[in-house]
């Protein structure tokens, strides 16, 4: 089976369960390998170091280009996704898709237009990204700069319904889907395949912020009725149709264990000593129960968001 292209690491990423220290500015790692995991060779794979939050995109080959799928955390790796694709291919990228309003899906939109590539989106994501973006910038931009965007670029909005187009010689399908892990989604069908972002998480704990973890168990299971054969996520290795199962099974394990510990909230949803412990209770067992799953400090901030959504019921 052919090899995309060589795995060129600059600087390993580690099994972090915290947020990344700074690192070197050339601090990327990048995979991209002869697909036993995407399942097809025309299907390839970049992934960036723990400092760009080992976020993945993926290129799909095409007669005539290339198709792009989330547009990377920093700029830098956006670029270097770029060179990648089309120096292991011999072909441009003309079009990128960001499929949701997080900045490890859409901050390298500026690259990308730059290089006269097209970068679309729904109509609702667009809608959202100006908001985070200044809510992520005051998180990130003095930490990362000048390797992050200080303005957003907006993606190109292809409407705000489900859309099939065609680019790069592929026909695509472009699913307009609601809440999960954020406020509104896209997912990418071609063939039988699924590029599904951050729906799944990949062994990493997910990312709960928003509360709307019942929204993201419907969203799987309306992704399992497309019975894919493969699926690929925002981080970690693609597989099939048991990852939907796998992020189904790990969110039934939050719901229940939140459950478990029978959440209430003060006034204007304030959380008490005794609800704190119990958060960091159930970080604990999840962590436990979910071994060698990266980047726990998710839970930080999500487990509150559940705790607080269920004592709404």
């Amino acid at each position: 089976m052919r090899l995309l292209v060589l795995a060129i690491v600059l600087l390993g990423a580690g099994a972090a369960q915290a947020a990344p220290r700074r690192m070197p500015k050339r601090a990327v790692v990048v995979f991209a390998h002869p697909d036993e995991f995407a399942g097809d060779p025309r299907v390839g794979t970049y992934v960036s170091s723990t400092w760009g939050f080992s976020t993945a995109s993926y290129w799909i080959e095409g007669p005539k280009g290339l198709v792009l799928v989330d547009t990377q955390f920093l700029p830098s790796a956006a670029r270097e996704a770029v060179e990648v694709a089309e120096a292991a291919t011999g072909k441009k990228v003309v079009l990128a898709v960001v499929l949701h309003a997080n900045p490890d899906k859409f901050n390298g939109t500026a690259v990308l237009r730059s290089r006269g590539i097209r970068v679309v989106t729904s109509a609702q994501v667009r809608a959202l990204i100006p908001a985070v973006h200044d809510k992520r910038k005051r998180a990130f931009y003095e930490r990362y700069k000048p390797d992050y965007p200080a303005e957003a670029t907006l993606p190109e909005a292809f409407g705000d319904a489900t859309t099939e187009l065609e680019a790069a010689g592929l026909h695509l399908k472009l699913h307009v889907m609601g809440p999960a892990c954020s406020e509104a989604h896209v997912v990418l069908e071609w063939e039988k395949h699924l590029f599904v972002g951050d729906l799944v998480a990949g062994m990493t704990h997910a990312w709960l912020e928003i509360g709307r973890t019942d929204e993201w168990l419907r969203r799987l299971a309306e992704l399992e009725k497309l019975a894919p054969d493969f699926v690929h996520p925002g981080r970690g290795p693609s597989g099939d149709g048991r990852l939907l199962a796998q992020q189904r099974a790990y969110l039934d394990a939050v719901v229940a264990e939140i459950a478990a510990e029978k959440p209430r909230v003060g006034e204007g949803g304030k959380l008490d000593a005794k609800a704190e412990a119990a958060i960091a209770r159930v970080k604990e067992r999840l962590e436990k129960r979910f071994f060698g799953y990266r980047f726990g400090v998710f839970l930080d901030i999500g487990l509150a968001a559940e705790w607080r959504r269920q004592s709404r019921r």
